[in-house]
């Protein structure tokens, strides 16, 4: 019986995770595995009426859980921030999951801006360092609201946190089995304390891996090559804000946030799965938006708690809707409402 925490978020968000539920259930009764779904309100609508963003108590029944299903976080009436740092940020940080997991997959039948790019060119992984860097709140103000004003933002590195990133790629890329190969993504020239660190510890690991080819490569190349030759990649390491940065790149040549999903792992804990797009609070209640990627996220939820077969199984309904049925991503442009959708990926899993 698996314990999965709900948290359908802002805008669109329980609109989307609705449909990874509905998924979730058909999925469950064709491959016979059970689950028990525990909801929570988080989110801005909460904040507004009560000033709470995650109470320790809730914090501690997402201890509880398996793996938690999150849609959106995002309120247009709540300052940028709060709602981030409060939940989003606070999950992560407290659950202690490390690693950032984002798929970079163009599926057959979604269109890419790359020129002359096909599914085959654009199929890696970006696992990001989650829980350090520039996102730790490290810093602050002097002389605040003055012309002598000053802020200061450090980025925070253990060799702890780097070296188990680092050593989570080199065996995801072994366990992935594909083109070997594993590219540390950084700015040695330059952040050249953070960026030793981490390709010191990036060689040191790789020693212990035979037969996978280690890496190295700046964000700024990084940017370029994911444009003009995705096919070089198959697993990219980095630390929290690239990793931040290159996954909406990597979103984008994907075909959009409409089919972008992430899980927020800690191997030997609670994990979060997530649809990449915000809450597009200006199409909520419309039923325009794409599911695909909250579907997606329920994909790797799945995969993640050893029901592989289920997993499969998601992934070829999702393949199949975006091949048959969808002719877009794009919010309002995909022939079918954002409930459709979802009874299109069901139908493709159950025959019916």
């Amino acid at each position: 019986m698996y314990k999965i925490a709900v948290i359908p978020g802002d805008g669109t968000g329980p609109e989307v995770i609705a449909q990874g539920l509905k998924v979730l259930k058909a999925a469950s009764e064709k491959f016979k595995f059970k689950y028990q779904l525990e909801h929570y309100d988080l989110g801005g609508e909460r904040y507004l009426k009560t000033k709470e963003t995650l109470p320790d108590p809730v914090l501690n029944e997402l201890r509880e859980m398996d793996v938690i299903y999150l849609g959106a976080i995002g309120h247009p009436e709540v300052k940028p921030g709060i709602l981030e740092q409060g939940i989003l940020l606070k999950i992560r940080f407290q659950l202690d999951q490390y690693i950032n997991l984002r798929p970079v997959k163009l599926y057959p039948g979604v269109e890419t801006p790359l020129k002359d790019k096909r599914p085959e060119d654009i199929d890696f992984f970006v696992i990001r360092e989650n829980t350090e860097g520039g996102y730790v709140g490290a810093g602050g103000f002097f002389k605040r609201g003055t012309p002598d004003e000053i802020a200061i933002q450090e980025a925070i590195h253990t060799r702890k946190g780097v070296e188990r990133c680092i050593r989570y790629a080199f065996r995801y890329c072994k366990k992935r089995a594909q083109k070997n190969k594993v590219t540390l993504c950084g700015k040695t020239n330059v952040l050249t304390y953070a960026f030793d660190l981490w390709e010191r510890t990036f060689r040191e690991v790789a020693r212990e891996f035979d037969g996978i080819e280690a890496n190295y490569a700046h964000v700024d190349a990084i940017c370029m090559w994911m444009v003009k030759n995705p096919e070089w990649f198959d697993v990219i390491v980095t630390d929290n804000m690239f990793g931040d940065i290159i996954t909406d790149l990597g979103a984008m040549i994907q075909g959009g946030l409409g089919i972008a999903a992430g899980g927020n792992i800690n191997p030997e804990g609670v994990s979060m799965f997530e649809p990449m797009g915000g809450s597009a609070p200006k199409y909520t209640g419309m039923g325009v938006v794409s599911p695909l990627a909250a579907i997606s996220a329920c994909q790797m939820m799945l995969e993640y708690l050893g029901e592989e077969k289920a997993a499969q199984d998601v992934e070829e309904a999702i393949k199949k809707v975006l091949r048959k049925d969808v002719k877009s991503l794009t919010a309002g442009k995909m022939g079918h409402s954002t409930s459709e959708v979802g009874d299109l990926v069901v139908k493709y899993i159950t025959g019916k």
